[in-house]
């Protein structure tokens, strides 16, 4: 609207706060002669948080529901259209012919309806840590967010984290030359210290106070596949309730399916408009948009997996909370890059063998299979063989994972080509 194109909105963003307000009329309650005056300023955000699940279960929810898991500390603010035309001179905003779009995202902003008890905040050294790798991931080729922007509580605001202290150190490791290790050779002794070193972690055992900040994240969206398996299950509780009782489809059920049909839709158009909604939306295949958008979702996935294996990143916590429909890293918590290679080398205490580093490909493919599944509900809606989709398509992601990590290997080594055989030979 105009206000974006305000000169108020433009020094507030600038970081003139004060210069944004100077024209502005107090508002003053007059029956509070005690009140402060405070600026006003007309909106031009409707800020808001998702509720997310990557699991189909209702039991770990906090209201017992299955709607209690979300964005804890990520508020999104808002949509921006940018031309491409990058001399400044086109006003065509046709999304996505001549012009893209991204989602604008808050995170440390503040609690959210799904903080669960936490305070909503990022701290300044996490803040920078992904402020950072998300630039270097996206100068490495990797598809991710981009931050935007970065502030730190000029006020001084602060928020306890758990931290380690001098005494709080992992396990010692043995030296090449410890006499346990004596009876082996010097290939097998690094072996083994580098399994112990893969495996001695140690958790946090004190609170520092540091200061918060809140990092501006952009992408063409950040629908999670957890958004998409919320509604599908959703659908799934309303079919389950009608089923019991013996009675027909009724009006809520009807609408939690459309729920999820609206979601795919969204989805389609905002992250493969080409390929899953310019060539499904006027005919409204909501089968055809559902699997283009399997597809495109299975190959973005798998490429950015094999970015990762490819520079030694671990993401740390790879659910379907954190997977991105448009297979974008994001969501740098417990990540890290590799010191020194180890398959199952994780960087957070909690992440387990299943997030460990040459694992990723397989909990990649994972998250993947919950997708698939979110949209069968789609498919038998529409007519279609909900397994024989689930089954060609998980068949094909199979193949697709394997492939896209097997030639990042190869790259790595700077093999060009391969073989199956040489392929083999790899990964033992």
């Amino acid at each position: 609207g105009d206000e974006v194109g305000s000169e108020a909105f433009v020094k507030y963003f600038s970081g003139d706060v004060d210069g944004a307000f100077e024209n502005m009329v107090d508002n003053v309650d007059a029956d509070d002669a005690g009140m402060i005056a405070e600026k006003s300023i007309e909106t031009w955000a409707t800020p808001y948080a998702l509720s997310i699940m990557g699991k189909r279960l209702s039991s770990n929810c906090p209201y017992g529901t299955g709607d209690g898991y979300g964005d804890g500390r990520a508020i999104s603010v808002g949509e921006i259209v940018v031309p491409h035309d990058s001399d400044g001179e086109s006003t065509d905003n046709d999304y996505p012919h001549s012009a893209a779009r991204y989602e604008l995202q808050l995170k440390g902003a503040g609690q959210t309806p799904f903080c669960r008890g936490a305070d909503g905040r990022a701290v300044l050294r996490s803040s920078i840590r992904e402020f950072l790798a998300s630039e270097a991931m996206h100068n490495l080729g990797i598809s991710t967010t981009r931050a935007l922007s970065l502030i730190v509580s000029s006020k001084g605001t602060t928020s306890q984290r758990p931290w380690y202290s001098d005494g709080a150190k992992a396990q010692k490791l043995p030296s090449m030359d410890d006499p346990r290790l004596a009876r082996y050779d010097d290939k097998q002794k690094r072996e083994i210290i580098s399994q112990l070193a893969a495996q001695s972690k140690s958790d946090p055992d004190m609170m520092v106070e540091e200061k918060c900040a809140i990092t501006t994240r952009v992408a063409s969206s950040f629908v999670r596949i957890g958004h998409l398996d919320l509604f599908a299950r959703r659908v799934e509780m309303m079919q389950m309730k009608g089923a019991q009782k013996g009675k027909k489809q009724s009006v809520e059920e009807l609408q939690r399916y459309q729920e999820l049909e609206d979601m795919m839709w969204h989805a389609c158009y905002r992250e493969y408009h080409a390929e899953a909604y310019a060539p499904h939306w006027e005919t409204k295949d909501a089968t055809g948009a559902a699997v283009a958008l399997m597809e495109g979702a299975m190959e973005r996935i798998a490429e950015m997996v094999g970015g990762w294996i490819r520079v030694g990143f671990v993401q740390g916590n790879f659910n379907a909370d954190n997977c991105l429909v448009g297979g974008r890293t994001m969501d740098y918590g417990p990540f890290g890059f590799l010191d020194v290679y180890h398959p199952l080398m994780a960087k957070w205490t909690g992440s387990g063998e299943h997030f460990g580093f040459m694992n990723q490909p397989n909990a990649g493919y994972a998250n993947f299979a919950v997708l698939v599944e979110s949209l069968l509900p789609i498919i038998d809606a529409n007519g279609g063989d909900s397994d024989e989709v689930r089954d060609e398509i998980l068949k094909k992601a199979q193949g697709v994972f394997t492939d896209t990590v097997d030639r990042a290997m190869r790259s790595k080594m700077g093999l060009v080509g391969g073989s199956t055989d040489m392929d083999e030979e790899m990964r033992e």
